[in-house]
């Protein structure tokens, strides 16, 4: 295992991926329901049915790409090389998927929508999975994982800003919609591309032999995955974060646009919730060396929730003004579910590496890339098909029944979901004092 503490210059070099890897996931769940409905014009239900159809093909690529590259040996290591040779069909793929096509055939567009992402989510398990499987071989040590964390996150979040508040802006400075998408995707793309290149050429892996490798089956792998306790009531709990995190995201463009008919203040929404999110990482940090990581984690539900709520009953009522001095409450809880599951995760596969004698970062984090984009994609999903049944219309002026659509999707739903998340994690058992005893363990 690598030294337990880390230098800033290595933190950097890990954490700048995920400026590129947050701002996709972000751009996505923003941002993704509505430029299939507003912008390429696919129906409201069968759009959040594409992004659901891409996702199912996630179900085999990213437990898979988690299992290549548990078993992967080459000059450059087991995981970076597929940042080197993923790079390119990051960029490629990004810019296909906000390339509409030029026909109206409803039938056309939704295969168009389902194969684009198909492509877009290959390419992004091929970067993420590897990438995500680099944290626990940095650093053993309990509270460094969380600064470690915070380091990347802190990286995130200015991707966050950029795949959330950058998009419209971007697609203004070109003559045509259509051609405005095309090329934010592209230039955003870039930038993904970029910073995957600069923290292969930035990260180091340690040597491997091809005794180091695991040796079991792909089913026997998974098993064992699923048979960790820690791990199991984790990834739960981090699948519920996610959907209920993205049905407020998804729903905020529509949300400022047809509640307040101002979409002109969606950017100024979205930096707010996520400066504020950002200030609050490093914070979250702190908090967490002195309550632990579930307690801190608790707090992002606890806040997000009450969060969804009060937009529930009172943003309709007290206008935009309010609805954007909120977000900062909001944006508290963001920031708060920023470290603690990515500094947790590492635990938990420790302690089934401890148990097993087999270390497989791969597996446990191609499950944790694919759980966190069913969260994402599950809850577009279930908000087109609300938005139809609400009788939903790409721009125009919305029905009641829409209207009411647009509030429980930002409101009751993503609530009870982010409570349901809150009340599971409380039954973590693996606290500081019980990894403490897990590496006693492995030293013996």
């Amino acid at each position: 295992m690598a030294s337990a503490k880390l230098t800033v210059k290595q933190k950097l070099g890990f954490g700048i991926f995920d400026l590129g890897g947050n701002m996709l996931f972000t751009l996505m769940g923003f941002w993704s329901l509505k430029y299939l409905t507003d912008v390429v014009g696919i129906v409201a239900a069968w759009a959040g049915i594409a992004v659901m159809a891409g996702k199912v093909w996630d179900a085999v690529t990213d437990p898979l790409m988690g299992y290549i590259s548990d078993r992967t040996l080459s000059r450059w290591g087991r995981r970076r090389p597929y940042l080197l040779f993923g790079a390119a069909p990051m960029m490629l793929s990004m810019w296909l998927f906000f390339t509409a096509p030029g026909t109206t055939s409803q039938a056309l567009l939704i295969v168009w929508a389902m194969l684009t992402l198909m492509f877009l989510n290959t390419a992004s398990t091929v970067v993420n999975v590897p990438y995500s499987s680099l944290t626990p071989e940095l650093t053993d040590d309990y509270h460094e994982r969380s600064t470690l964390n915070g380091y990347r996150f802190g990286c995130a979040v200015f991707g966050t800003i950029t795949g959330a508040a950058a998009v419209l802006p971007l697609t203004e400075l070109f003559p045509t919609e259509r051609l405005g998408w095309s090329m934010m995707g592209l230039i955003l793309g870039a930038i993904m591309a970029l910073v995957t290149l600069i923290t292969f050429f930035g990260t180091r892996e340690k040597p491997h032999t091809k005794a180091d490798l695991p040796t079991q089956g792909f089913f026997s792998t998974y098993k064992e995955v699923f048979s960790n306790r820690p791990y199991v009531r984790l990834i739960l709990t981090y699948a519920l974060n996610m959907t209920g995190l993205t049905f407020l995201q998804s729903i905020l463009a529509y949300y400022t646009e047809y509640i307040y008919g101002r979409p002109d203040i969606t950017p100024l929404v979205m930096m707010i919730l996520l400066v504020t999110a950002m200030v609050c990482i490093p914070i979250s940090v702190l908090v967490s060396k002195k309550i632990g990581k579930k307690r801190t984690y608790q707090i992002c539900f606890l806040i997000l929730s009450s969060a969804c709520m009060v937009i529930f009953f009172l943003g309709q009522i007290l206008g935009p003004v309010f609805f954007l001095l909120f977000m900062i409450y909001a944006g508290i809880g963001v920031g708060f579910g920023y470290v603690a599951p990515f500094a947790m995760v590492p635990d938990t596969i420790e302690y089934d590496a401890v148990n097993s004698g087999e270390r497989k970062e791969g597996a446990y984090y191609g499950m944790w890339t694919f759980i966190s984009k069913l969260g994402t994609s599950l809850s577009v999903f279930i908000s087109g098909l609300i938005l139809s049944a609400g009788g939903y219309i790409a721009n125009q002026v919305q029905s009641e029944s829409a209207v009411m659509a647009i509030r429980l999707i930002i409101g009751p739903i993503p609530a009870l979901i982010l409570l349901g998340a809150m009340v599971l994690i409380n039954g973590y058992t693996l606290d500081e004092q019980a990894y403490k005893k897990l590496l006693e363990k492995r030293e013996q």
